[in-house]
Order: structure tokens, then C-alpha cells, then sequence
């Protein structure tokens, strides 16, 4: 039985003494993982497919435009602080974070707006110039969002889920805090406006969760947003994916791109390292995946028997949407479009509607909302001079569905659509301005990151495929094997894959070099 080590003797370790950990997956799951991993004294080895770290969170250049691929924002930087802490870092002497006001704005089709900020005082006037008979109820949700913080995340979010039985000792306070309700219909017993019900319910849709479906515990983003505010890193998330490498190569870690894992090695039911595409076999003491969960046991562990996480399950499994995503630079539009801000949300006519066509009928539908992010507002050096870069994201179905969408033939199609709605409501003149262009969809997704059905988010977060019900942080299915990011608990989003490597190092036993102490 291995026990706590003095941090200065796993300092003080010889790299070649110490456990393997490998991790598949450069993700940023995969990279806090690492690092948490050589903060415990372990050898580690990241393994990823991509020719750049970051998986989701890493970027591309086109004509000197830099698009991050994925997340755009950050919610809760003291978990990264915490996590640099945790390797005797500072966060901030690494990463260049700006706190942005307002934090996005959200339009609908009759030209009404909602500007959300982290002020409870403009918060409490954007809702009373809307709609004043719902301050009330607004208040009472503010109240609602800050008591499922504190429970979905600060409690259930940073400790593993994996025993029934912990699952069992907190139903009653599900019951409470009526997590059976959707989050959609939790707001709508708090607002009469129907504006403001999808203003305060549709954040689930950036982890990959139907608003009218998923549970009313993800309220608690607008208690996050409110206590942390909304932040943007120079550089993109991809700058913050660098750093992270940094200082898993300072701890002496190994980081190798180009290199694709075909197959989990077992041995007596254990974990003993992977297997290359290729043929090449890497030892190890215990594997970490932050490739997605589906593929994970699907693919990784595919002449393993499984005894919950079979093929079946996860067919069975509802999955998130996929996403739609358009990246493009324009020239000689600094100072252009003032009223298109770092981050601008664009609502379609429908949003009951268009979420059922998403997830349920899995139909590409001819409206669309769309979430627009303009970076170079806040960092000039992603785009020329003089120039911007956007991307307009939508959320389509994902390739699970009984008649997919033929995205070889509706990809540009649809990208005209989303041009012309861009340019009716948010920036005009775009196409005499466009430069660089870059399409990615659902078959990105599937292709690039190996996401089951090509998803933007893994299993969807519903309440019984969360906590407990969600694939575990230690795998039931082999021993020495472990899951990180998206697919598994606590879930999707920065907050909740960086919480994931946190949960992961509560599991795994600091690293005992041999014939140091055991």
C-alpha cells in the first residue's frame, strides 16, 4: 500500500525510478492530468494524434489569422491557478488573462438585446428594462444558481463520483434542489418573459446539453459567471494549452504529437500501457484517456470485455449536438462593426423548436442561432493589421441520428446561410471584407478528434448520465486505468475538464520511486 510522500522527496526522485503514467490525449484533460501526474512524482508520457497540443482547445493559421478551434473563454481561472499551484507554479506569470465586460450580448430577431455582466446592479437593469415584473423572480433565480454552485460544483464537481453509494447519500438534496426539473423549466418558474427563460437556461448548450432536458443543476453557471466573471487569454486557449506543456517538460515530462493510440494493453485485468497505430508498444504503470469516453471503451478497449460500458450502452447513450462551426478573417474592418463585441449571441426565431430539430429529430433546420466570437476586439495578434477574426459557431445535429446530414453537400450551403445572417444582423458588408475561410463540421469532429457521432461535447449531461451515471474518473473495467475530460465526471467545459485531472489526483497514490519508501 502506497502512502503519502513528502512533495521535496518526489522533487528529489529519479525520473527513471519513478511510475510510467501515460496519458492518451493532449487535450486540455490530458495536459492537467499530466501535470498533476508530475506534481505526484510520476514519469509522464502524453501521447496525441494532432501535430499541435490542445485537442479542442488548440488553434490554426490562415493568411495570419489564428481561429481557436474551441473554447473561447474562461469561467473559473482559479482552477488553473490551482493547478499551476499544485506544481509550484504561478498561473499568472504563464498566462496573459483578461477580464472581459460585458461578457456577451445576446440578440433576438426583434431587435431587443440583453447585455450580461458580471455587476449584479446592471444585471438586476438589463432585466428591468426587458421585463420589470420579473425582477423578483430573478432575484429568487440568482439565489437558485448560487445554491447549486456550491453543490454541483464545488462539492459533487472536484470528488469522484465513481461509488453508488455516494451517489445515494446526496439524493435527497437532488431532491431538494429539484434537479428532475430542466434547467429551461426552472427558469421559466422563476420568469414570465420568454426572452429572459433562454437568456438564463441556454448555457447548457455550450457543454453539449439540451436546455429543456438537462438537469436544472447547470443554473449554476450563473452563479460561476457572476462570482468569477467571464475571462479571455492572449493567445487564445491555445496559449494557455503552450503553457501547460511548459511545465510538464519542466517536470521532466514527455509530450510526443503524431503519435495516435490504437489499443489499451491489458494484462490480468490490468492496465499494463498502450499500443501505437503502427505497432509500437509503450509500458506503463497506470493510463490515463482523455480521448473521449465512447471511444475510449468502444475502440481503446475493444478486445476487452466490458461489462457496463459495452457497445450497446453507449449506442443506447444520448449523445450531445454536434456543432457547426464557420472561422474567417476579414481586412480593413478594425474599428468596423462597433457593435460587435468579443462575444455576441444571435437568436433565431425558434428556441424550443430549433433545440427539439437538434437533438430529438436530428434535422439540419433552415433557421439558426448562432454564437459569434470575435477575438481581435480584445487580443490584436490574431489577425493582421487592420484586419479581424471571427468564428460563428451553430449547433447542428450530430451523425448518430437515423438519416444524418450529408455535410459533403450541405457544408457550403449552410455556410452561405450563416454569411447572410451575418451580415443582415450583425456585420454588413462582410463579404467584400472576407479573407481566410475555414469550415469545420460534424465530420471534423468525428475525424480530428475521434468524437463518437462526431459530437462537439461527448455523452450529453443529463441527469442519468451525470455523476454517478456518467463513465468514472477510475474505470470499473480494468485496473490501473483512468478517464479524463469531457466524457466523464463532472463533465464538459474548461471548468469541468480541468476538474477532472483534480478529481484524478485525489484517485491516484503519489508516486513512490523504488527503494525510496513504500
Amino acid at each position: 500500500m502506497l502512502t503519502r510522500v513528502d512533495p521535496c522527496l518526489i522533487e528529489q526522485a529519479t525520473r527513471t525510478d519513478a511510475p510510467h503514467a501515460v496519458v492518451i490525449g493532449a487535450g486540455l484533460g490530458g495536459l492537467a492530468s499530466a501535470m498533476r501526474l508530475g506534481a505526484k512524482g510520476y514519469r509522464v508520457t502524453v501521447l496525441d494524434r494532432l501535430d499541435s497540443p490542445g485537442g479542442r482547445g488548440s488553434s490554426i493559421t490562415r493568411d495570419g489569422h489564428r481561429f481557436d478551434l474551441g473554447p473561447t473563454i474562461v469561467t473559473v481561472p482559479q482552477l488553473f491557478r490551482d493547478l499551476w499551484a499544485a506544481c509550484r507554479r504561478d498561473f499568472d506569470d504563464d498566462v496573459d488573462l483578461r477580464a472581459l465586460d460585458p461578457f456577451y450580448e445576446i440578440r433576438w430577431p426583434d431587435g431587443s438585446t440583453f447585455t450580461a455582466r458580471q455587476d449584479r446592479v446592471a444585471m438586476r437593469a438589463e432585466v428591468a428594462r426587458l421585463s420589470p415584473g420579473d425582477l423578483r423572480g430573478y432575484d429568487r433565480f440568482v439565489r437558485d444558481s448560487e445554491a447549486r454552485y456550491w453543490f454541483g460544483f464545488e462539492d459533487l464537481g472536484r470528488r469522484s463520483m465513481h461509488r453508488l453509494v455516494d451517489l445515494i447519500k446526496v439524493l435527497p438534496k437532488f431532491a431538494w434542489l429539484r434537479a428532475d426539473r430542466s434547467v429551461y423549466a426552472h427558469a421559466a418558474r422563476r420568469m414570465r418573459d420568454e426572452r429572459l427563460r433562454m437568456a438564463l437556461s441556454f448555457h447548457p448548450l455550450f457543454i453539449g446539453g439540451d436546455p429543456f432536458n438537462v438537469t436544472s443543476m447547470y443554473a449554476l453557471v450563473s452563479h460561476l459567471e457572476a462570482a468569477f466573471g467571464v475571462h479571455y487569454a492572449i493567445g487564445g486557449v491555445d496559449a494557455i494549452a503552450r503553457a501547460m506543456v511548459r511545465v510538464i517538460k519542466g517536470q521532466g515530462g514527455l509530450i510526443r504529437q503524431g503519435a495516435e493510440v490504437d489499443e489499451i494493453a491489458i494484462a490480468k485485468g490490468r492496465a499494463t500501457g498502450v499500443k501505437l497505430l503502427g505497432g509500437e508498444a509503450i509500458s506503463a504503470d497506470i493510463v490515463i484517456s482523455n480521448a473521449d469516453a465512447g471511444h475510449t471503451y468502444d475502440h481503446l478497449l475493444r478486445n476487452h470485455p466490458r461489462r457496463r460500458w459495452t457497445t450497446a450502452r453507449l449506442k443506447r447513450s444520448r449523445w450531445s449536438m454536434s456543432l457547426f462551426v464557420w472561422y474567417f478573417g476579414t481586412r480593413g474592418t478594425r474599428g468596423m462593426w462597433q457593435d460587435a463585441d468579443h462575444h455576441t449571441i444571435l437568436n433565431g426565431p425558434r428556441y424550443k423548436g430549433l433545440v427539439r430539430d437538434i437533438f430529438r429529430r436530428g434535422v439540419l433546420a433552415d433557421d439558426m442561432s448562432l454564437y459569434v466570437h470575435r477575438p481581435s476586439v480584445t487580443d490584436p495578434t490574431v489577425a493582421p493589421e487592420g484586419g479581424d477574426t471571427f468564428y460563428a459557431l451553430s449547433p447542428v445535429p450530430h451523425l448518430g441520428h437515423a438519416d444524418p446530414v450529408d455535410w459533403a453537400v450541405e457544408a457550403e450551403p449552410y455556410r452561405q446561410k450563416v454569411q447572410k445572417v451575418l451580415e443582415e444582423r450583425l456585420l454588413p458588408g462582410l463579404g467584400a471584407h472576407l479573407t481566410a475561410s475555414e469550415v469545420f463540421t460534424p465530420e471534423t469532429f468525428r475525424d480530428r478528434y475521434l468524437s463518437p457521432y462526431g459530437t462537439g461535447f461527448s455523452i450529453e449531461p443529463r441527469i442519468l448520465q451525470s455523476a454517478w451515471f456518467r463513465p468514472h474518473n477510475v474505470s470499473e473495467e480494468v485496473r490501473g486505468l483512468y478517464l479524463v475530460g469531457a466524457g466523464t465526471h463532472p463533465g464538459a467545459g474548461l471548468p469541468g475538464v480541468i476538474s477532472s485531472a483534480e478529481v484524478l489526483a485525489q484517485l491516484v497514490p503519489d508516486a513512490v520511486p523504488v527503494g525510496v519508501i513504500r
